[in-house]
C-alpha cells in the first residue's frame, strides 16, 4: 500500500515535466545568449505546521546527565561495520563477532554485573542479617556501651544518615520527575500526529494547485514572446539597423560634410560675385572722382601765381611738382566677375532621402516578416494547449483521492490506538510509582526515625530509661532497614533491566540517528537485499544503481525541497518517452530561421545626388587663378594712399603765399580727404577684406577637390554594396540572436518549471517531519525520560546500602536498650527497682 501511494504521487507530477522535457532537450543544443528576465512569480506555498522540535525545559537538565554517564559508561564509537556485518550474517556471525560485541557492550555488561550481583546478593545479606540479629548480633543485642564520645558519633550518625536520605530523595524525585514527564509527553503524542496528519493532506491538497500555478505560467512566456513578435521591426529591425549604421553612417556623414562643403563654397562663391560687383560699382565711383579732382587740382594749377616764376619761384616749383604727382591719384586693382557655379548645389537633398530609407529599416522588416510572425504565434498557441492537455493525461485526482483516503485510513487506525496507548501508560505509570514509593517508604522511617529520635533524646537519660519517643525513631529506624533489605533487590533488578534497554537505545538508536550514523548503516549497500545497492530505488523503482539513499531523502525533505527532488524522479521517468506529438519548438526554430530580409530597397544616395557631387567636383574651381586675384586684392584700391598724398599735398600747400591758389588747394585736399573716409575706406575695410577671405576659403576648398569626391562617392558605393549585397550575413546573425532571444524564453520557463519542481512544488517536510516525530516520541519522549527514571532510581537504591549501615548504628543511640553499663562512681540508689534487669559491667576495650 505504501509502494502504490508513492507511486502514485510521483505520478501526479508528470503532467508537467513530460511538457517540458521536449523543450529543455531542444534548447539546451542550442547556445542562447541570456534573454530578458521572466518574472513567474513565487509557486503558491502550503504552510505545514508540525514543528518537529522539542524542547525538554528543565528536566532537560537531567537529560544532559544520563547522556554524560552513559559516555563513560559507553565511551567507543558507533559499532557501524559490526551491525552491518551481523544484519547481513542475520546474526550468524555472532559467533565470531562476540568479542567486539562484548568490547563494545564492556561498560553494560559490567553496570549490569553490578545490578545482578546487588540483586542477587542484597536478599542473602539481609536473610543473614535478620537471622544474625535473632542471634542478639549484628547490633541485635539490647545492651549499648557507654563511650566518652557517644554523643559525637550519635551525631555524625544521624547527620550522614540525613545526608543519605537527602541523596536517597533526590534520586527519587528526579525518578518521579522523569515518570510524570514521560506520562505528560505522552499527550502530546496525538497532538505531533495530528499535526502530521494534517500536514500531509496539506501536502496532497496543495500540489495539484502548485502544478496548475506552474502550467499557468506558460502565459508569462507567451505573453513576452507575443510581445516580442509583435515588435520585431524595433527588436529585430533596430538591431539590423544599428550594425548597418555602424558602417553606413559614416560615409553618410561623409557626404553630409562634402554637402556642407559645398554649400560652404556656394555662399564663398557668392559672397565674391557680390563683392565684385560692389567693388566694380564702386571703383567706378572712385574712378569718376579721382579724374575729376585731378581735373579740377590741373585747372587750380593753372593759376598766374604757378607760372610766374621771377616774382615766387617756390610757387612755381611746388606746382609743377603737384602737377607730377597727379597721374598717382587713379585706380590701382582691376577687379572681374567670377562666372556663376550656383546651379551644382543639390546634394543634401537627396542625402536626406538615403538617412529617411536608412531609418526605415525596422517598417521594412515588418512588412517582410509579416507572415512568419503569424505563423510564430500560431505555433505558440499550440504549445501552451499542448502543454494544458498533459495535465489531464494522468489520473492527477484520482491519485490525490487514493492518497488522501490512504492517510485518512492510517490516521484512523492511529486514532483507535489512542485508548491502548493511553492504558498502557497508566500501567506504567502506577508500576513507576510503586516502584518510587518502595523508596519513599524507607525514606519516612528514616526520617521519623530521625524526628522522632532527635526530638525524644535525653542525654541525661540511661539507654535503659530512654523514652518511648526516642525508642520509636530507633524503631522506624529498624522498619526502614528491613523494608530497604525487601525492596532493594526489587529495586535494583528493575533498574538494571530498564537501564540495559534504555542505554543501548540511546546509544545505538538515538545518538547515531543525530549524528547520521544510523542512516550510513541502512544506507550500507547490498545489506537488506544481495541484489540491491541502495534500497529504496531497489523496492521502490526496481533500479538499486539510483544514487537515492534514505539520508539524501531525509535531508532533502528535512531542507523542504521538493518530492521530485528528493525521490529522483528526473532520473527515473523518461521524459521523452511520455510524448509523442510534434515538437513545437522546432517549428517555432525554424520559422524564425526561414526569416529572409531583403535591404535592397535602401538608396543612400540617388544617381541625381551622385552626378551632381561629379558636376561639383568638375565646375573649375581647381582652375582658377588664385595668385593673380589674391594678387589683385592685395594690391590696394588707389595706386596711392589718398590719405598720405592729401598729406603731401597739405605740406606743399602750406608753404605757397596765401591767397586764392593756396586756399583752392586747400579745398582739394579737404575733397581727396572725403573720398577716402567716405568710399576707400569701406571698400577696404569690407568688400577687399571679405573677398580675400572667400577667395582663400575657395582656395582651400578645391585643393584636391576631384579626388575628395571620388573616395566620398567610394565610401557611398561601398557602404551601398553591404547593404545590397553583404548584408546577409549581418541580417543571419541578427536574426539568429532574436531567434535565440525567443528560444530563451521558454527555456527560462523550463528552467523555472524543474528548479520550481526541485525546490518548491510538493515540498516533502511533512515526511521528514513524521521521522523527526517518531525520533522525538522514541528518544526525546520514552527513552530519555525512562533513563532519567533509572538514574534516579537506580542513585536512590545503591545510596540504601549506606542507609541501612547507618540506621542499623544509629538506631542504638535511639532505643530503649534492657541492660546498660554499670560504673562504681555511680552514686547509691535503688537499681533494682528503678532497672529491673542487671546491668553487665563495662569491659575495658569500651573506655
Amino acid at each position: 500500500m505504501l509502494k502504490t501511494g508513492v507511486v502514485l504521487l510521483m505520478l501526479l507530477l508528470l503532467g508537467v515535466l513530460s511538457a517540458s522535457g521536449e523543450l529543455q532537450q531542444e534548447t539546451e543544443t542550442r547556445r542562447l545568449p541570456p534573454p530578458g528576465k521572466l518574472d513567474f512569480g513565487y509557486v503558491p506555498a502550503g504552510v505545514y505546521e508540525t514543528l518537529a522540535h522539542y524542547e525538554p525545559g528543565p528536566i532537560g537538565i537531567l537529560f544532559h546527565m544520563v547522556h554524560t554517564f552513559l559516555y563513560v559508561v559507553q565511551p567507543n564509537a558507533f559499532p557501524q561495520d559490526l551491525i552491518v556485518r551481523l544484519a547481513k550474517d542475520k546474526f550468524g556471525a555472532i559467533q565470531t563477532e562476540y568479542q567486539k560485541a562484548i568490547y563494545y557492550e564492556i561498560g553494560f555488561l559490567v553496570c549490569a554485573a553490578v545490578g545482578l550481583l546487588f540483586t542477587v546478593l542484597m536478599p542473602i545479606v539481609g536473610l543473614f542479617f535478620c537471622m544474625c540479629r535473632c542471634c542478639d548480633n549484628c547490633g541485635g543485642e539490647m545492651h549499648q556501651r557507654q563511650r566518652k564520645n557517644a554523643d559525637c558519633r550519635r551525631g555524625l550518625l544521624g547527620t550522614l544518615l540525613f545526608s543519605t536520605s537527602l541523596v536517597i530523595t533526590i534520586g527519587v524525585l528526579c525518578a518521579y520527575a522523569a515518570n510524570q514527564n514521560l506520562s505528560s509527553q505522552v499527550k502530546n503524542i496525538r497532538r505531533l500526529v495530528n499535526s502530521n496528519m494534517r500536514d500531509l493532506h496539506t501536502f496532497a491538497n496543495d500540489t495539484p494547485m502548485q502544478i496548475d500555478y506552474l502550467i499557468s505560467q506558460y502565459a508569462t512566456a507567451k505573453k513576452k514572446v507575443i510581445y516580442d513578435l509583435n515588435n520585431i521591426g524595433p527588436l529585430l529591425g533596430g538591431r539590423i539597423h544599428d550594425q548597418l549604421d555602424k558602417e553606413v553612417h559614416p560615409a553618410l556623414d561623409r557626404v553630409l560634410n562634402m554637402a556642407g562643403a559645398m554649400r560652404e563654397t556656394k555662399e564663398a562663391l557668392e559672397n565674391v560675385s557680390v563683392s565684385l560687383e560692389v567693388l566694380q560699382e564702386g571703383t567706378g565711383k572712385l574712378n569718376f572722382n579721382l579724374s575729376l579732382v585731378r581735373t579740377n587740382i590741373n585747372r587750380t594749377l593753372n593759376d598766374p601765381g604757378c607760372r610766374d616764376e621771377e616774382s615766387d619761384a617756390t610757387t612755381a616749383q611746388l606746382c609743377r611738382n603737384i602737377r607730377q604727382s597727379l597721374s598717382k591719384l587713379k585706380i590701382s586693382a582691376n577687379f572681374t566677375r567670377f562666372p556663376c557655379l550656383c546651379q551644382c548645389f543639390n546634394v543634401a537633398h537627396f542625402l536626406s532621402q538615403g538617412y529617411s530609407s536608412l531609418n526605415d529599416t525596422p517598417q521594412m522588416v515588418i512588412e517582410q516578416t509579416r507572415g512568419v510572425v503569424e505563423s510564430v504565434q500560431n505555433l505558440v498557441d499550440g504549445i501552451g494547449n499542448n502543454i494544458s492537455s498533459f495535465s489531464k493525461v494522468f489520473p492527477v485526482q484520482s491519485c490525490l483521492s487514493n492518497f488522501t483516503i490512504f492517510i485518512s485510513h492510517a490516521h484512523a487506525k492511529i486514532e483507535d490506538h489512542y485508548p491502548e496507548i493511553d492504558q498502557m501508560d497508566f500501567y506504567r505509570w502506577i508500576g513507576c510509582i510503586s516502584l518510587c514509593c518502595m523508596v519513599v517508604l524507607v525514606l519516612a522511617f528514616n526520617y521519623l526515625g530521625l524526628l522522632c529520635g532527635t526530638l525524644g533524646y535525653d542525654k541525661h537519660a540511661s539507654p535503659t530509661t530512654r523514652g518511648c519517643i526516642s525508642n520509636t525513631g530507633g524503631t522506624m529506624l529498624m522498619a526502614g532497614v528491613g523494608f530497604s533489605f525487601i525492596f532493594s533487590w526489587v529495586l535494583m533488578g528493575v533498574v538494571t533491566v530498564i537501564f540495559l534497554a534504555g542505554g543501548n537505545m540511546e546509544k545505538l538508536v538515538c545518538e547515531p540517528f543525530h549524528t547520521k550514523e544510523l542512516f550510513k548503516v541502512v544506507d550500507t549497500p547490498y545489506l537488506v537485499n544481495p541484489e540491491w545497492k541502495n534500497f529504496i530505488p531497489g523496492y521502490m523503482y526496481n533500479d538499486s544503481d539510483l544514487d537515492l539513499t534514505a539520508e539524501s531523502l531525509y535531508s532533502t525533505c528535512k531542507e523542504n525541497k521538493g518530492i521530485y527532488l528528493a525521490m529522483r524522479l528526473d532520473k527515473v521517468f523518461n521524459i521523452s518517452s511520455f510524448l509523442n506529438t510534434t515538437v513545437f519548438t522546432k517549428d517555432v526554430v525554424s520559422q524564425l530561421d526561414s526569416v529572409k530580409i531583403d535591404l535592397r530597397g535602401i538608396i543612400l544616395l540617388e544617381a541625381e545626388g551622385k552626378q551632381n557631387l561629379l558636376d561639383f567636383s568638375e565646375a573649375g574651381l581647381s582652375e582658377i587663378n588664385y595668385a593673380d586675384y589674391l594678387e589683385e586684392v592685395n594690391k590696394g584700391v588707389t595706386v596711392v594712399d589718398l590719405l598720405s598724398y592729401a598729406r603731401e599735398l597739405e605740406a606743399q600747400t602750406d608753404l605757397m603765399p596765401r591767397g586764392p591758389l593756396q586756399t583752392a588747394l586747400k579745398g582739394h585736399i579737404g575733397t581727396l580727404r572725403q573720398i577716402h573716409s567716405q568710399q576707400i575706406t569701406p571698400m577696404e575695410q569690407a568688400m577687399v577684406i571679405a573677398l580675400n577671405q572667400s577667395m582663400r576659403f575657395l582656395e582651400r576648398t578645391a585643393s584636391d577637390l576631384p579626388n575628395k569626391v571620388l573616395a566620398v562617392l567610394e565610401a557611398i558605393e561601398a557602404a551601398q554594396y553591404l547593404i545590397s549585397k553583404n548584408a546577409t550575413h549581418l541580417i543571419n546573425r541578427e536574426t539568429g540572436k532574436y531567434t535565440a532571444t525567443i528560444v530563451g524564453y521558454f527555456h527560462q520557463y523550463i528552467e523555472w518549471v524543474k528548479t520550481s519542481l526541485a525546490m518548491e512544488v510538493a515540498p516533502c517536510k511533512p515526511f521528514s517531519n513524521m521521522v523527526d516525530t517518531a525520533e522525538i516520541i522514541a528518544c526525546s519522549f520514552l527513552v530519555d525520560s525512562m533513563n532519567v527514571f533509572w538514574m534516579g532510581l537506580g542513585c536512590s537504591t545503591l545510596f540504601l546500602l549506606p542507609s541501612i549501615i547507618l540506621a542499623v548504628k544509629l538506631a542504638k543511640y535511639y532505643r530503649r536498650m534492657d541492660t546498660e553499663d554499670v560504673y562504681d562512681d555511680i552514686p547509691t540508689y535503688d537499681t533494682m527497682n528503678r532497672f529491673p534487669r542487671a546491668s553487665a559491667p563495662p569491659r575495658h576495650i569500651d573506655w
